[in-house]
Parts: structure tokens; sequence; C-alpha cells
């Protein structure tokens, strides 16, 4: 599985977001184009831990999704969205563009470390497991978009 640490992928990531265009409409859900990059920003934040978005351990969150965050398998359409990750409220495009694009490089200059603190709901992840978790959101949600 491919992982944001790889800088093919990261740049192929960063190539995908430039492809977008705040006139592009879902091939599924509900989120502008805008939405979705404010959304995408969260895991990021997560991992660098600037935000933990309230989230807690929970052992049956564990058992039933945690492979599921990082394994080959995509996410089917239409998963729904917790409630904390929802982004309902109109979202600037360009501006939304440009946050996510930092914080994709402010990653990507991570992608020696080694030592990884916990995430906050599934516990202790690896590297490899860290930056496949990111990847696969971030391709989904382009793949939203048909970029």
């Amino acid at each position: 599985m491919q992982s944001i640490f790889n800088p093919e992928t990261h740049q192929e990531i960063l190539n995908r977001v430039d492809n977008l265009n705040e006139n592009l409409q879902p091939n599924w859900g509900k989120m502008t184009v805008g939405q979705m990059l404010a959304h995408c920003q969260i895991p990021l934040n997560v991992i660098l831990e600037k935000e933990d978005y309230g989230l807690k351990p929970n052992w049956l969150i564990n058992l039933l999704f945690k492979k599921s965050m990082y394994n080959d398998k995509p996410w089917r359409k239409n998963m729904p969205t917790p409630k904390r990750f929802q982004v309902i409220e109109t979202k600037d495009f360009n501006t939304e563009k440009q946050k996510l694009v930092t914080l994709l490089n402010e990653l990507h200059e991570h992608k020696e470390k080694t030592n990884w603190q916990p995430h906050p709901a599934f516990g202790k992840l690896t590297k490899d497991q860290w930056g496949q978790m990111q990847y696969k959101h971030l391709n989904h949600h382009l793949t939203q978009f048909g970029v």
C-alpha cells in the first residue's frame, strides 16, 4: 500500500490536489470541494499533533475499524462521517487548498521520524500504518472529486 511518507506518493497527492478546481462536483457524497479540502486536513492535524478532535480510545472501534484504516481495500463510497469530522460550513476553496498543501508538506518533512505518538482513537500505529492511513484517506476523497 502507498504511504504519504514516500516521496513519489507525496508528490502524486500534491499533483492531484493541484488538479482540483472549485467547480468540481463530487462523484458521491454531499461535500463541496472546499469542504472536502477542509475535511482532509483533520487527520493531518491529528498526526502532526495539532488537534485531537476529542478522539478517545475505544476497543470496539479498534477491533472493527483499525485495520481498515490502512489496508489495501478501498473504502466504500458514502461511508458515514463522524459528526466531529463533518465540515458543513461553506469553505473557501483557495484557502483550504493552500492549508492542505501546507499540512502535506509539513508532514512530509517528518518522513524520517520513526517514533510517533499513539493515535488518539486507534492507539499505537507504526510509521507505515500512519503513512498508509493518511494516503488512503486522501486518495478516497481525491477520487471522490475525480482527480
